[in-house]
């Protein structure tokens, strides 16, 4: 069953919304091409390296982000749902098929409505185990930080 992207407590939430004037599917393309994701998923002057990704329902997902000053953050993760130029859900609470992370964070939705018209409405939502991990992820930039990447995302897909 897909999951909803509705009714869920606004206080473990946290959702960034677009109006990107670029089709769904050069959207979906970029979350789901490795050798894309270096080039947009983190704002810079933060990278991304070694990329893998299974993109399909229970596959799994992992990507470095590298620092300026040499950290590294492992992103391991598992897609919980997939449906190709229209929406990816994963999660971290597993660091791969079906193994449990030692602490979850966030389920990650990402949808691409094609509005028709060229444009697609990019909504992206992260939802927390609590309300503290939630205010934890604003603390440390969430909405400067997707709103930095979804800018470099687009820039790249109207590229494609």
């Amino acid at each position: 069953m897909p999951l909803d992207t509705a009714d869920f407590p606004a206080d473990r939430e946290l959702v960034l919304e677009r109006i990107i004037d670029v089709p769904a599917e050069k959207l979906y393309q970029c979350w789901t091409t490795p050798e894309l994701m270096p080039q947009w998923f983190c704002p810079k002057p933060w990278t991304v390296s070694n990329v893998r990704m299974d993109v399909r329902t229970g596959g799994n997902t992992y990507l470095e982000m590298n620092g300026p000053n040499g950290e590294v953050m492992p992103q391991p993760g598992v897609y919980l749902e997939v449906v190709p130029n229209r929406k990816i859900v994963f999660t971290d609470a597993f660091t791969e098929t079906w193994k449990p992370s030692a602490k979850p964070f966030m389920v990650a939705i990402v949808t691409f409505e094609d509005l028709g018209d060229g444009t697609t409405r990019y909504r992206a939502a992260a939802r927390h185990w609590s309300a503290e991990d939630k205010a934890a992820h604003e603390q440390m930039g969430f909405h400067e930080g997707w709103g930095i990447v979804a800018d470099q995302l687009a820039a790249l897909a109207r590229t494609l």
